[in-house]
């Protein structure tokens, strides 16, 4: 019975106290002076990168007291937790070093792995404390994400519109200055059957601001509606003498009110703060109140965004379709060459094999977001842009599947066909790609899946399709519209998930 041969473990070249004595010195030195290098190495670079990184976020959190010893205690004042506990993780790293070097060099097969749960730790809360994570903040804000949040999951009243008719009453209302004696505007008469509006006061002063920036209330006034639609909500808004017309807030709401059974309502506000131009004089200034009321009208028709959102993911799909298409085009022969069984031949095409290999790597780690702005700033905004950063990442993700499915290929049919005396294309054609069909059409109709959920990524730098219409919807604080928005994104890679893979499963 053969029995295995075990090999001798070499003796320490230092002492135990002297191993502990060099790795409380400097940590993971005694590891590495006892022929443990890898172990201490370890030890010695996760030492050094924890105390680097505390420095770091010593210096940051206490820059505004200066550096060294104010700076420390500024910042333990600040993250007393984050700081006692790193600090202490350092100190049981040094002296677990330590006591790991005496250990290994007394008896080379025992170890100590404590040492690493101070490691993992100590990384933890500094990543913890980095990251800025505040599980108080995540509850306590959660109401407040609830609103936006439930018209993204449920974003369908924005999908439908419908035409609109509007009942509107107006009032006109003087902003006059100190001492002005212009007289009130004439109230308009009441006519049967249309709406009317008056405020009380007709004339009053706009809000202002003082030296502080704090708001001085304008001229309380009330509104009173009649003729108006029953029981029915009515929007008050406000034109000011520039032009322009917003809708006047109470309470940091905006202004509306509920007509009663019979069309008529009453309601109070502050005459609005207007920042006027420099240029403006001083005089009286004619605003108009109006209130109105929106009815929808007619058969529901397709909204203006989920006609949008239905053409942009179009094109999102087309464009993961022409960057997969483009990709497999180019990878396929650069694939060849970044295959060592292909390339061994000589010297010339092995350095071939290894500068592929190497311009491979770099473009597929740079991310396709990346290369998307990279290609905004080369072809301009639009899809055209996401096509040539999807393909570019393509062409190097594929290059490297197919040249790995190249290299584990049998090599029997080869060899055989090499005896045959055939060219080097001919084992290719006939030895190898008839190998690769299977594994080529794998990796593509993947390949075709990312691209198509990375186009809807790429779109937020520019690079078109639904991407670049959904950060526009964020950015306006159209959550419905977003909403949509990924509905379709959700709904389209689950499909082409499920089709991907029945295509798979038919094929191969």
């Amino acid at each position: 019975m053969n029995r295995a041969v075990v090999k001798p473990m070499k003796k320490s070249l230092l002492s135990p106290p002297m191993a502990g004595f060099l790795s409380l010195i400097v940590p993971g030195l005694g590891q590495i002076l006892t022929g443990f290098w890898q172990r201490g190495m370890l030890i010695l670079i996760s030492a050094a990168s924890l105390i680097g990184i505390m420095q770091w976020r010593i210096a940051d959190l206490g820059r505004r007291a200066g550096t060294g010893w104010p700076a420390f205690l500024r910042a333990l004042q600040r993250r007393p937790f984050f700081v006692s506990v790193v600090i202490l993780c350092i100190l049981a790293i040094w002296i677990l070093s330590a006591r790991d070097a005496w250990i290994g060099a007394r008896d080379r097969r025992k170890r100590f792995s404590g040492i690493f749960l101070f490691v993992l730790l100590g990384f933890f809360i500094q990543g913890w404390n980095i990251a800025e994570i505040d599980p108080v903040r995540l509850i306590t804000q959660a109401p407040e994400a609830l609103p936006p949040l439930s018209r993204i999951m449920w974003p369908w009243k924005a999908a439908v519109t419908y035409e609109e008719d509007n009942l509107v009453g107006k009032a006109i209302i003087l902003d006059i200055p100190e001492g002005d004696k212009t007289p009130a505007p004439i109230r308009p008469p009441v006519v049967a059957g249309k709406p009317y509006m008056r405020v009380d006061p007709s004339i009053g002063h706009m809000s202002t601001r003082d030296e502080n920036n704090e708001i001085i209330p304008g001229t309380r006034i009330t509104l009173t509606g009649s003729n108006f639609a029953p029981n029915t909500e009515t929007e008050i808004w406000w034109k000011d003498a520039l032009g322009n017309e917003y809708r006047p807030r109470e309470a940091s709401k905006y202004l509306f009110v509920t007509t009663d059974s019979k069309g008529e309502f009453t309601v109070d506000m502050t005459m609005p703060y207007q920042l006027m131009p420099p240029s403006a004089e001083i005089k009286a200034y004619e605003h108009v109140i109006e209130a109105r009321q929106i009815f929808k009208v007619g058969r529901p028709k397709a909204s203006e965004a989920l006609r949008l959102t239905m053409a942009r993911m179009v094109e999102t799909i087309f464009m993961g379709m022409m960057a997969t298409i483009f990709g497999i085009i180019m990878a396929i022969p650069v694939s060849f060459l970044a295959a060592r069984n292909i390339m061994s031949g000589s010297k010339i095409t092995m350095a071939i094999y290894f500068l592929t290999r190497t311009i491979l790597n770099i473009i597929r780690s740079i991310e396709p977001l990346i290369w998307a702005l990279i290609a905004v700033v080369w072809v301009g905004l639009g899809p055209f842009a996401g096509i040539v950063a999807l393909t570019l990442h393509s062409i190097a993700a594929l290059g490297k599947l197919y040249s790995e499915a190249i290299e584990s290929i049998d090599s029997g049919p080869i060899e055989a066909i090499e005896a045959t005396g055939a060219t080097k294309l001919q084992v290719i054609l006939f030895g190898v790609i008839p190998q690769m069909i299977s594994p080529f059409i794998s990796f593509s109709i993947y390949r075709w899946d990312i691209n198509v959920r990375m186009s809807t990524v790429i779109g937020l730098v520019g690079g078109g399709g639904i991407g670049f219409l959904l950060v526009q919807y964020i950015r306006l604080l159209d959550y419905r519209s977003a909403g949509i928005a990924v509905w379709f994104i959700a709904v389209t890679v689950a499909i082409l998930d499920y089709t991907s893979a029945e295509i798979r499963n038919r094929m191969l």
